[in-house]
């Protein structure tokens, strides 16, 4: 068992720390960019472009600092293809080192026919697993991922993100009132924890002076007032 601490989720200055380093590396970009769901968004966060080894040992630092502070508990990390393999592998190696040892495992898009076989690569899945991603668009992956751990005889029991968008997921092309965060803890049972939320975004783009952050601060909080969700 892995007991990842006992304080609440802190949102403050580990949020605007990690909102300021995916700006800085070129991660979270501003412009307009269009969304699986079809909307226009003004930003873009893009988790590939952590391409080093060095944004990748801080992103993974990120990830284990917001599981620390989150309190929640797991067996395992598991790291859903393609962008959670080294997610997951690199979170696993920070928990480690930060005494926390913990096994981790991956899947393949497809089987593989020779060798060890099947699906998944790493250790067994068993227990309370721990989903590591970087957003949540729709819930389709983490639904992927749960089907695969309870199909090993193991409990999906949270998921950790980098980004929660904060807006409308959407069903059969249409806008819900939940987002994909909201539908994974209310409606899958799961628990999830963030690095950072659209609410810190805005937050950094207040603080930060600037005509161009204040116009990139116009059109975020513009996009969330149309699409954004209730968190009340």
């Amino acid at each position: 068992m892995v007991d990842v601490g006992s304080q609440g989720p802190d949102q403050g200055q580990l949020a605007q720390d990690f909102v300021r380093f995916a700006v800085e590396s070129g991660v979270l970009r501003f412009g307009e960019f269009k969304t699986k769901a079809g909307r226009l968004s003004p930003y873009f966060f893009n988790a590939g472009l952590f391409d080093d080894g060095s944004k990748m040992g801080r992103l993974a630092e990120f990830y284990a600092k917001a599981l620390i502070a989150s309190g929640i508990e797991f067996d395992m990390v598991f790291g859903p293809a393609y962008k959670g393999i080294p997610l997951a592998a690199t979170v696993a190696v920070e928990l480690a080192r930060q005494g926390r040892n913990v096994p981790f495992a991956y899947n393949r898009k497809e089987a593989k026919d020779h060798g060890e076989g099947g699906t998944l690569v790493g250790a067994p899945l068993q227990g309370r697993v721990l989903i590591v991603d970087d957003v949540m668009s729709a819930g389709t992956a983490a639904r992927e991922s749960i089907a695969l751990i309870q199909a090993a005889g193991a409990t999906p029991h949270a998921v950790a993100i980098a980004l929660d968008r904060q807006e409308k997921a959407t069903e059969n092309g249409l806008d819900v009132e939940h987002s994909a965060v909201q539908y994974v803890r209310q409606q899958l049972g799961m628990k999830v924890c963030t690095i950072a939320r659209l609410a810190d975004l805005l937050l950094y783009l207040s603080q930060t002076g600037g005509a161009e952050m204040r116009a990139h601060h116009e059109r975020v909080s513009a996009y969330r007032e149309r699409y954004g969700v209730n968190e009340g």
